[in-house]
């Protein structure tokens, strides 16, 4: 047996039973969804990453859940990344990194998943912070007899691109909004009704501002909307740490299998947890993604929930606008919710069983309210 591969500079020790591995063919869903993306998925030798083996992350034979999800969706171009187009270099040896913290050209690879007919009201369904499309699985199928639902993986996240900050895309709340305006001009020119859950419901609101035009209906699930919201719970705010941070947001264990259960009561199957894992196994571009996505909502978030209440209590926001509430959200507090919305046209429809990521937990449940919410 050849030995193992030594561990990359700047990334957590494996989790207690996993061995680091040589490099071994693709397996199907690191190859693209589209024949003339054939190329996006495939990391090199050196520099962003590594995956584990062994125990109960060893990879499965055959399709797994991985697979499944990425065959059914494709990659979308949208928002052309700034600078010189140079290529990437690690932070602290100024070594090249791998493909997987590269941007894969001039404009942005997003990956989106679509279910429904083209001729129905469009729906597009966004995921919060940390999470992935894949999140909306169980809300798809239910919205799309009566509509076209389209969701994505934000940059960072799942499989869309993930370049190294500073290399095309900083990862601020600002550089957010502007993609999401490109991404949404390349998915939905036309009229849209937007679902937005957690932390990135402050960025779809700010987009949502200059474009009352474009949207019907406006729905945030368990968005940051009051005072006490503006902190990151600990789970979270520790990507942020100088150089612990770097480290945390390199295990998979943590970056994900934590990150996500600890906001609500539910235990996720390991089947699902292994598509939410998969993106930390086989590459550090999602960590070096999370840092910096965790030091920026650190940095803004405040600022962001402030200007959403202003928004959304100011006289000339016409949108109409439903605050969907998981209960049992153990990350932002209900206390205050309702106070916001008593006196202003938003309704507020409550999910007693479901936690901070509602779609998660209660997919169902979920997709049947939206669809109440949307028919008026």
């Amino acid at each position: 047996m050849a030995p193992p591969l030594a561990a990359p500079r700047f990334h957590a020790a494996p989790p207690r039973g996993l061995l680091l591995r040589p490099r071994k063919p693709l397996p199907t869903w690191r190859r693209a969804a589209r024949p003339d993306d054939q190329d996006l998925y495939v990391d090199d030798d050196i520099g962003d990453g590594f995956s584990f083996s062994g125990g109960k992350y060893a990879e499965a034979e055959g399709p797994s859940k991985s697979d499944e999800w990425f065959a059914q969706g494709r990659m979308v171009k949208a928002h052309a990344l700034y600078g010189n187009k140079e290529k990437a270099k690690d932070p602290f040896f100024g070594l090249t990194m791998g493909s997987g913290s590269q941007s894969s050209g001039d404009v942005f690879n997003w990956f989106c998943v679509e279910a429904g007919s083209s001729s129905n009201p469009t729906v597009l369904l966004i995921h919060g912070f940390p999470s992935q499309a894949y999140s909306y699985r169980n809300v798809l199928p239910v919205l799309s007899d009566k509509y076209r639902s389209i969701a994505f993986d934000w940059l960072g996240f799942g499989f869309s691109d993930k370049p190294q900050p500073k290399y095309g895309f900083d990862y601020t709340l600002d550089e957010y909004t502007s993609a999401l305006e490109s991404l949404i001009d390349a998915v939905a020119p036309d009229k849209l009704s937007i679902v937005v859950q957690g932390y990135f419901a402050p960025i779809v609101v700010k987009y949502a501002k200059e474009h009352q035009d474009k949207l019907n209906h406006l729905i945030l699930v368990n968005p940051p909307i009051t005072d006490k919201h503006a902190k990151l719970p600990s789970t979270l705010a520790c990507f942020s740490n100088f150089l612990l941070g770097e480290v945390f947001s390199q295990d998979p264990l943590r970056a994900s299998d934590k990150a996500l259960t600890s906001s609500g009561p539910y235990m996720m199957k390991e089947e699902d947890a292994t598509v939410y894992r998969r993106p930390y196994l086989v590459s550090g571009a999602s960590g070096f993604a999370l840092n910096a996505i965790t030091r920026a909502m650190g940095k803004d978030l405040k600022a962001y929930i402030e200007s959403m209440r202003s928004i959304l209590a100011s006289d000339s926001w016409n949108t109409k606008t439903t605050i969907c509430w998981g209960l049992r959200d153990r990350w932002l507090t209900y206390d205050g919710v309702e106070d916001f919305c008593d006196g202003l046209k938003h309704n507020v429809v409550q999910l007693p069983m479901a936690g901070h990521h509602a779609q998660e937990d209660r997919g169902e449940e979920l997709g049947n309210i939206l669809k109440r919410i949307l028919r008026g």
